[in-house]
């Protein structure tokens, strides 16, 4: 596992690369893009046991963070999903300039599976196969799940809180769509998450994409139906259920990195 910053001096990125294990030549490589978020840092530790796994198997894997997230540059108010689309596009290059030309996965989750969909039509050369773990396709409801979580995070946080959240958010749903568990959310990615509907894929998949999503999400699988018509024969939809709540802090019942969960991507992207 080696770390290091990569992209343009003006927007540098941290990545960790995970090559293959010793004496095992690569097959294929795999990039993971993170969520956003405090959604990035509950699924880090899970990105973290997926990459060792796959370099075990003879899969190169770069796992990396947007400018204006993680360790890259930048600051909360530098995000976007154009902009962050670019720097997948970017980290998709790095991993080809180490491994060589061999297939290539993209691997992410929630709004990352935003970026990775908007990312696809510029990457050069082209990514050979995406896979979306709970996507984002629906902002609104996206941005109201991030303020109840916003709330529930204050009530904690403060011995005495303040009904006045609760009053808030019954009034508008996205009335602490602002800031999400200490993420801000500056306006220009506000209006792109709030863009994204369940009924209207923004940007239709150029590659064969398998979308990982909760059996009774009924938001996903109309996305997926709706994306399925624009682009016949390059997405499927595979149901599943875990026990990884993505805004919630770690409680009982709530695994950091769910061994079903683990065992699901690995079975995919081998």
């Amino acid at each position: 596992m080696t770390p290091f910053y990569f992209g343009r001096p003006e927007r540098r990125l941290f990545g960790v690369f995970h090559p293959s294990t010793p004496g095992k030549p690569v097959k294929a490589g795999v990039v993971v893009a993170a969520p956003f978020g405090h959604e990035a840092i509950r699924v880090h530790r899970f990105n973290r046991l997926l990459a060792d796994r796959l370099s075990r198997q003879g899969v190169a894997v770069l796992r990396f963070d947007y400018f204006g997230t993680g360790d890259s540059g930048g600051s909360d108010e530098d995000a976007s999903l154009d902009a962050w689309a670019e720097d997948l596009c970017e980290a998709h290059r790095e991993l080809l300039r180490r491994i060589g030309d061999l297939p290539t996965t993209w691997f992410t989750a929630r709004l990352g599976a935003n970026v990775a969909l908007r990312a696809a039509h510029q990457a050069f050369p082209r990514v050979q196969r995406m896979l979306l773990w709970d996507p984002v396709v629906d902002g609104r409801a996206y941005l109201a799940e991030l303020g109840l979580a916003q709330v529930d995070e204050l009530d904690v946080a403060y011995c005495i809180p303040d009904p006045a959240w609760r009053g808030g958010l019954r009034r508008d749903p996205l009335a602490f769509a602002q800031e999400s568990l200490g993420f801000s959310i500056p306006e220009v990615l506000r209006e792109q998450i709030l863009e994204l509907r369940p009924d209207a894929p923004a940007q239709p998949p150029t590659c064969p994409v398998a979308v990982i999503a909760r059996g009774q999400d009924h938001a996903a699988r109309q996305w997926c139906e709706a994306a399925a018509v624009e682009a016949p024969g390059k997405l499927r939809h595979v149901p599943f259920d875990h026990s990884l709540i993505w805004t919630s802090n770690p409680f009982a019942n709530n695994e950091v990195a769910p061994a079903s969960a683990l065992q699901q991507m690995l079975g995919e992207l081998s």
